[in-house]
């Protein structure tokens, strides 16, 4: 492993795979992407194609069983995340799943239990925690420069005005919360470095069951507070923040999930105001890298099933404030 690439297969061709995986292991060699698989094996050459994915599959469980994968990617609906990748696991393939991790917290558990007990890598795509923004954003709260913490919030807003996209759909575990939301929930609890109790949530439905907008509000055991928003359609078209509030001093944040594109860090204190950029590689490589580290036995990774765990409690509780039950997988919605 350490002297060949690693060689993985893709269960779906989702618009997020190109982004995620296929353009990050043109920049990372000790990544070689071999075989995808869709549900229609034409989708899946197309994909393959365009891509140069050498080999095409017909089927999920044709990608899990090949004996030539040391791993695969999957970026299926969240209600099939679990089901997918447990048996992904127990086939003797290391997993890259992207975000969130499962439907609910019991999926997630099921799910790294399963990756602790084959001894495989189970990493959550949640691929701003590997970019040195994130670091650094650690790093200016825990100095002390803001004082006592008092709050900690972040949103991902985004226009997702698709009525018919799987983010819609409740049989697929979809919804704000879900899909945007889960990253605004993993940012406050790496800020705050502690998990939450939800004290109250409220929702906006596009249909029965389903969160167009949601917003809860946090707090965690030594009193401080928190605050969660999420949307694919509200009048905040567009936000991607995270604040951090002590009585000291002020850390804001534009676009910590994706700072590629753009991002600001600006910090405020009596002594001033002063921003900065972190300007490296796409996060999406610096996850790629840290899953074959881990795969490799070199480093632990942030993103493990037992993060997806607590995430997904977050999530959950947030529903049940909000007066929605937490997503169910598949079978259970059908």
């Amino acid at each position: 492993m350490v002297t060949r690439p690693l060689r993985v297969g893709i269960l779906g061709a989702a618009r997020i795979a190109p982004m995620a995986l296929v353009r990050p292991a043109r920049a990372v060699p000790e990544v070689e992407i071999v075989a995808v698989a869709a549900r229609e094996r034409p989708r899946a050459e197309a994909f393959a194609r365009k891509h140069g994915i050498p080999r095409t599959c017909a089927s999920y469980d044709e990608v899990i069983r090949d004996a030539d994968l040391d791993a695969v990617y999957n970026p299926l609906p969240n209600s099939l995340h679990c089901e997918w990748t447990i048996r992904a696991l127990e086939a003797g393939k290391h997993v890259l799943c992207e975000k969130p991790l499962a439907s609910n917290a019991d999926e997630a558990a099921r799910m790294a239990e399963t990756a602790e007990k084959t001894g495989l890598v189970l990493m959550e795509a949640f691929h701003w925690r590997y970019h040195p923004l994130a670091a650094r954003m650690q790093e200016i709260v825990a100095s002390g420069e803001l004082g006592r913490i008092e709050h900690v919030e972040a949103s991902m807003c985004i226009p997702l005005i698709l009525p018919g996209d799987i983010r819609y759909r409740l049989d697929l575990a979809g919804g704000a919360l879900m899909d945007a939301g889960c990253y605004a929930v993993s940012g406050v609890r790496f800020l705050a470095g502690a998990e939450p109790e939800v004290v109250r949530a409220e929702a906006r439905l596009s249909s029965p069951g389903v969160d167009r907008w949601m917003r809860a509000e946090l707090r965690f055991p030594d009193g401080r507070t928190g605050r969660v928003t999420a949307s694919l359609f509200s009048t905040a078209l567009l936000r991607m923040q995270a604040r951090v509030r002590g009585d000291r001093g002020e850390l804001y944040v534009l676009n910590p999930f994706a700072p590629q594109f753009f991002h600001r860090l600006k910090v405020r204190t009596p002594a001033g105001s002063r921003v900065e950029r972190v300007r490296s590689e796409p996060t999406y490589t610096h996850q790629l890298r840290a899953f074959v580290r881990a795969v490799r036995g070199e480093a632990p990774i942030a993103t493990d099933g037992r993060h997806g765990v607590a995430n997904m409690r977050v999530i959950d509780a947030i529903y049940r404030a909000a007066g929605l039950a937490p997503r169910g997988s598949w079978r259970e919605a059908t």
